[in-house]
């Protein structure tokens, strides 16, 4: 056989292979990628977009854990897919929806929300109060509130101290921190605690013999006290030149 003919053999052989498909031996194969719209697993999805912040097992993180079933009971799904969706504004939360420009889509809002609440949500918890506040909160009341409940563990001030659960606790009352957290952060706070840090429910603050839950009213009027510390420009001032 010629050499011409040796060329249109090999050739034809060789397009036969690419017509069955056929890869050479030992050529790795590479799967297709998924596409980030049809990523719909929960651990991936909050492994990705949440656990910076509510922590990597939904504790332990730098804002409100998500594994407590008494803050996603009192917040309910509905509640925490609009948070998820459009974000808090004046806060760290940024929106994840697309329509509010985040990286979300719908479906995968709704799997991120619905994986937070069979994951860590459907605990027995008992009587609950309501998520948002409806009246209006009055921080003169506020103040003998907090002494009342909280300064055992915050302070007289509310400027931080070690607690009786043995726990040191930051100032909630320092401009720089409040000004990164809104007022229904702090509700929630109150209301579902931290069990990560070991901060009780709004019916466990109170100890003794004269024991009992904060009423609506003292927990609006708590938040209130605490927010009447916020400033306008808070953080350090650049100095003043002549």
């Amino acid at each position: 056989m010629n050499r011409h003919a040796i060329t249109l053999a090999l050739l034809a052989c060789v397009t036969f292979l690419v017509s069955l498909g056929c890869e050479a031996p030992g050529k790795p194969v590479l799967a297709e990628a998924a596409r980030p719209d049809d990523v719909l697993d929960f651990p991936t999805l909050y492994a990705q977009n949440c656990a910076a912040c509510h922590g990597r097992d939904g504790k332990g993180g730098a804002t409100l854990p998500l594994a407590n079933p008494v803050y996603l009971a009192v917040a309910g799904s509905d509640n925490i897919q609009r948070i998820t969706a459009d974000g808090v504004a004046g806060t760290a939360m940024p929106p994840f929806a697309r329509s509010r420009g985040g990286m979300l889509s719908d479906r995968q809002i709704a799997a991120l929300t619905k994986g937070i609440i069979d994951t860590w949500g459907h605990a027995d918890t008992g009587e609950l109060i309501r998520y948002a506040g409806t009246a209006p909160g009055d921080p003169e009341r506020g103040q003998a509130d907090y002494a009342t409940f909280c300064a055992r563990c915050h302070g007289a001030n509310g400027t931080g101290m070690k607690g009786d659960n043995g726990v040191w606790t930051g100032s909630i009352v320092d401009p720089a921190y409040l000004d990164l957290v809104s007022d229904q952060y702090l509700r929630s706070t109150i209301i579902a605690g931290l069990p990560d840090r070991k901060m009780p429910d709004w019916r466990s603050l109170l100890i003794g013999s004269n024991a009992r839950a904060m009423t609506e009213q003292e927990i609006a009027d708590t938040v209130a006290w605490i927010t009447s510390h916020r400033v306008a420009a808070p953080g350090q001032p650049y100095p003043q030149h002549p």
